[in-house]
């Protein structure tokens, strides 16, 4: 894995970071309009002193290589704190302390199997069972959600969920608030899969209408459907304390 400093640094970044298999896209999008346009901002922005969160955007497709994706989590953006972000959807970095949203993700899980996850947010240990964390924007600048929206990020992400979608393996796609749900595609391929919607985790709508995402069961619907295929479910909650 390269220096995490050298990974924004240098653009486009090292493809060593990402899975083979997802090389192809990952190349096709740095050297496209748009990728080059999005390395020339990324590189202004860090010339003039700007710190953009995470240090490595691309390390979910390094944990999770697509032929090994079972789940797929759709977030918004990185976590625009300091030491927050670290490349994956809703983890946090080491010795951080867990975002509200993260917090109501493990109490979720706490409902539905009984006891509290492995209490650290990194998440890698989902990752490397197959569950893809991928937000639609990859980068963030520091204090300001959503200030890398629109500059070009999703022409790569959605590449990548269209491609998930395409897959004739059934996956477990989990659409937690609007902009996830959003990306839910129409047509024929999409009914192989199973789609589950909810609110999002953040406390602002978690318990509300229309689907709550406290009470959602979407866990144990995402192991059950996986058993049903003959696969072992995932390992959510880390090793028994």
């Amino acid at each position: 894995m390269p220096d995490p400093e050298s990974t924004l640094q240098r653009w486009p970044p090292d493809l060593d970071q990402v899975a083979a298999g997802w090389r192809p896209l990952v190349h096709q999008f740095l050297h496209s309009q748009q990728g080059r346009r999005l390395g020339a901002e990324l590189k202004a922005q860090l010339g003039q002193g700007a710190s953009i969160f995470p240090p490595q955007p691309l390390r979910a497709l390094g944990l999770t290589p697509p032929e090994a994706v079972r789940v797929v989590i759709l977030g918004q953006d990185p976590y625009h704190g300091p030491g927050q972000a670290n490349g994956l959807a809703f983890a946090v970095a080491p010795g951080v302390r867990l975002p509200p949203s993260l917090r109501n993700i493990y109490k979720q899980l706490q409902r539905e199997y009984g006891r509290a996850p492995q209490p650290e947010g990194l998440l890698d240990r989902w990752a490397r069972q197959g569950v893809l964390l991928l937000n639609a924007s990859l980068t963030v600048l520091a204090g300001q959600a959503g200030s890398h929206s629109r500059l070009g990020w999703q022409a790569l992400t959605s590449s990548i969920f269209r491609a998930l979608v395409e897959s004739e393996r059934p996956l477990v796609f989990m659409l937690w608030g609007a902009h996830a749900q959003a990306m839910r595609p129409a047509g024929n391929e999409a009914e192989r899969h199973l789609w589950l919607s909810a609110n999002h985790p953040s406390p602002l709508s978690a318990s509300r209408p229309p689907v709550p995402f406290i009470g959602c069961g979407h866990f144990g619907q995402a192991d059950a459907f996986l058993l049903q295929r003959g696969e072992p479910p995932i390992d959510w909650l880390g090793a028994a304390s």
